[in-house]
């Protein structure tokens, strides 16, 4: 309010000059104010935390400066300290106040600029809000799982909670923080479904640790979840099966078919692996199991199956944790009508086997000995021909192919092969044009580390 300004007297003074007049008194400016200023808001959104607002605005022409906040249901507001600082021909007056959730509801500010030298006040009115918002929570969280291949998909989950209870209908983002970084990115974002849970599936390209997050909104505050690691390792290598071969072909209805090959990664052999194998007949698009064999110490592997009818026949690898499947190149097997075995096929057997030294060292050579013969009208003879050795691991099932060795006219076997595992040998003589085949007895030879 402007006050009313007197007029000056009129002074006169004697003197040598002869008379002067007094200059007349000026009036004192009338003070400015500006509207007031709130940070943060308004809204100035509370929930179990507290909340500091400042409270700003400028006046010019003013000796002092007071601001006034009244609360909801309160008919008097109360001055808050206020600190001045030069705004260039105005002054900025700055005051701070805490607000809790028990604050919430609208608020009244008054702010009263006072003129110097008794020039009157201005003053401005306004209203903000204070509102208070639900807590909430991301609870149950978790990125499943724990260890994957690179590029692999990651089932990320969680439930979002505000009030206590679940929250439906809410965005949540995934963030993630790839090890040996600082910085959260965001990958994916996701909606919250009844009871606030939320799943989202995404790809894990690198080790780290993943998090959900609620950006809030005018109901409820805002928060993040606790973090899950996934470790993430090197994608799976390559396999491949070479030199798969169905033998012999062609071959009789009811014989034996032998499959054999190598289980690689990276060219070296891969052990310890099962390697089916399967058969499409002709004129069939369909492939079927027959059987299986566990790879060895080199990734080779031997089966054997009843020739049954034409068509193909090829080694498959399911793969394994760390490596890819994979599948041989399809070989081709006739199968004819058997022919009457010749009448002069005469017996053989294998005898005198025998693995040495036992037990063994882990690591050194094992000898194996025996005899190959041939029944010559009632009298064994030795024979010349190719017998094979097989090994069988303690516990195991089946038998591995190892080497091939021959014998001269004498029938004497003899070969060594380095021993790692504790099993039993054999030698295998498949029979010939004109003899029949025959097994050894196996012997068992223990495998010891020192």
């Amino acid at each position: 309010m402007l006050q009313r300004i007197h007029a000056a007297a009129v002074v006169l003074t004697m003197g040598a000059a002869g008379l002067v007049l007094a200059p007349a008194a000026s009036a004192a400016a009338a003070p400015a104010i500006s509207k007031v200023d709130v940070d943060p808001g308004p809204p100035i959104v509370v929930s179990d935390k507290t909340v500091t607002a400042t409270f700003s605005f400028a006046t010019k022409d003013a000796g002092s400066a007071e601001l006034q906040l009244k609360p909801p249901g309160v008919s008097a507001g109360s001055p808050i300290t206020l600190t001045s600082k030069p705004f260039g021909q105005w002054t900025r007056w700055t005051g701070t106040r805490a607000f809790e959730s028990k604050d919430a509801g609208t608020w009244n500010v008054l702010a009263v600029a006072h003129g110097s030298g008794g020039s009157g006040e201005k003053s401005v009115t306004g209203t903000f809000e204070v509102r208070k918002t639900l807590d909430t929570k991301i609870v149950d969280f978790d990125a499943d799982p724990d260890s994957v291949s690179r590029g692999d998909t990651i089932k990320v989950s969680g439930t979002l909670l505000a009030g206590g209870k679940g929250y439906a209908g809410q965005n949540v983002t995934i963030t993630f923080r790839e090890q040996g970084t600082d910085a959260y990115r965001h990958v994916a974002k996701t909606t919250t479904g009844p009871g606030g849970a939320f799943a989202v599936r995404v790809k894990a390209e690198a080790t780290g640790w993943w998090r959900a997050e609620f950006g809030g909104n005018a109901e409820a505050a805002s928060s993040v979840g606790d973090t899950d690691r996934v470790d993430v390792r090197a994608g799976d290598r390559d396999t491949d099966i070479a030199g798969f071969d169905a033998a012999p072909e062609p071959v009789d209805k009811g014989d034996t078919l032998r499959f054999t090959g190598a289980l690689r990664s990276d060219g070296d052999g891969l052990p310890g692996q099962r390697v089916a194998i399967q058969f499409k007949a002709q004129g069939s698009d369909r492939w079927e199991y027959v059987t299986s064999d566990v790879t060895g110490r080199h990734g080779r592997f031997l089966a054997s199956a009843t020739a049954a009818g034409s068509g193909w026949w090829r080694a498959v690898f399911r793969g394994a944790r760390g490596f890819d499947g994979s599948a041989s190149d399809a070989d081709w097997v006739r199968v004819e009508r058997p022919t009457p075995p010749p009448a002069e096929k005469a017996g053989t057997r294998v005898v005198a086997f025998n693995a040495y030294p036992e037990p063994v060292k882990r690591g050194k050579y094992l000898k194996v000995r025996g005899l190959l013969q041939i029944d010559d009208e009632g009298a064994w003879e030795g024979y010349a021909g190719k017998v094979a050795l097989y090994f069988k691991p303690a516990h195991a099932r089946s038998w591995q192919y190892v080497k091939t060795t021959r014998s001269g006219d004498s029938g004497k076997l003899w070969t060594k092969v380095k021993a790692w595992k504790s099993g039993s040998w054999k030698f295998v003589f498949a029979g010939d044009g004109d003899t029949y085949g025959d097994t050894s007895r196996a012997d068992y030879v223990r495998v010891v580390r020192r």
